[in-house]
């Protein structure tokens, strides 16, 4: 039998304060890869990542920018010009990213397999 699950497991953690990880952003982990070539404008990013409205690729970049993950370059021309890049801190997830990759890659068929099974499964017992 294993040991219950302690209530103060996380104690360590929360003295500092919230989490910087967002495992749930949607696209977070894109924008990090539209960047990981160098600076990007706005309207750049809106191009792969289709889906995206305008008004959450800005809210996601502004949490990124208060994060320290991305900087904001602002150019006052006519019009202006808005660059976004990379901070040293946010290339720093570039590697755990990939790792992530090579997981997914290796291990996306078990995962849709999974999948399938439970609806499956669910299918069958009228859930």
């Amino acid at each position: 039998m294993t040991e219950p699950l302690g209530a103060g497991m996380f104690a360590g953690c929360a003295a500092h304060g919230p989490s910087p990880i967002r495992f749930g952003g949607k696209w977070t982990a894109k924008i990090i890869r539209c960047l990981e070539g160098g600076r990007r404008r706005f309207s750049e990013l809106q191009v792969p990542l289709r889906g995206i409205t305008p008004k959450v690729l800005t809210e996601t970049l502004r949490v990124m920018e208060r994060d320290g993950l991305v900087s904001r370059h602002y150019h006052p021309e006519i019009p202006p010009r808005v660059e976004y890049e990379l901070t040293p801190l946010g290339r720093t997830l570039l590697q755990p990213m990939d790792a992530c990759c090579a997981w997914a890659e290796a291990h996306l068929p078990a995962v849709i397999d999974a999948r399938d099974a439970h609806e499956n499964g669910a299918r069958a017992a009228g859930v």
